[in-house]
């Protein structure tokens, strides 16, 4: 865990061509530690943020005061209006967090693990990676697999880090809704690697299993 590559410019990145924003609102389904630290890099990028828990709005305005301007909180279903939504809720929560919403093709971004605690065991994915179960419990959504490979405490960090950009992973099945979250990572000052689509990525970016959690790369300019 903490590994810590510096990578040169000779690797191809999906990132290095400069891609439009079409949003400039994502929603969040899931306020812990993983769904806290990316809404503190939209704030910071100046997006606005609708925050989301399963105990309802009351219980993060500590947590969207602390972020300060742009960021709000609202229901599970409040956040899934925007046009990209980020599901970070630990996975035996998961189906139920996603359940009811009607997607209508809109950007689901898929921050989960599929870990049982206690004991970090895989949970049973039924020959499927995570990703995969996502996408069947969220029917209508765009499922794009992406930031999370990060540690919560690298993920809150400055992108910037020794004349770079840390990189995060992207893969998924539909090449529009990629480009999206590619623009939105670039938005937010990280670099990104597209692994494919979501059979191939979504199992490299998997933890447990998947060789690329905790792995800490820098594209350097």
């Amino acid at each position: 865990m903490g590994r810590r590559l510096l990578l040169s410019t000779h690797v191809h990145y999906s990132s290095r061509r400069k891609l439009s924003m079409k949003t400039t609102t994502v929603g969040i389904i899931g306020a812990g530690a993983i769904g806290q630290a990316f809404a503190k890099q939209l704030v910071n990028a100046g997006m606005n943020v609708i925050l989301s828990n399963s105990r309802g709005p009351e219980s993060l305005s500590d947590v969207v005061e602390g972020l300060g301007r742009g960021a709000r909180a609202g229901t599970a279903q409040q956040a899934a209006e925007a046009d990209i939504v980020f599901v970070s809720t630990n996975w035996d929560k998961t189906e139920a967090a996603l359940s009811g919403i009607t997607w209508n093709g809109r950007i689901l971004i898929d921050a989960t693990n599929p870990v049982l605690l206690p004991g970090y065991k895989l949970a049973e994915l039924g020959g499927k990676n995570s990703s995969q179960v996502v996408t069947q419990w969220a029917p209508g959504a765009r499922v794009v697999k992406a930031f999370n490979t990060l540690l919560a405490g690298v993920l809150a960090q400055d992108p910037a880090q020794a004349g770079g950009r840390r990189v995060v992973f992207i893969s998924g099945d539909d090449a529009d809704a990629k480009a999206e979250v590619k623009a939105l990572a670039g938005q937010l000052g990280f670099a990104s690697i597209d692994l494919g689509n979501l059979e191939i990525g979504g199992t490299l970016q998997q933890f447990p299993g998947g060789p690329l959690p905790a792995v800490n790369l820098v594209q350097l300019a």
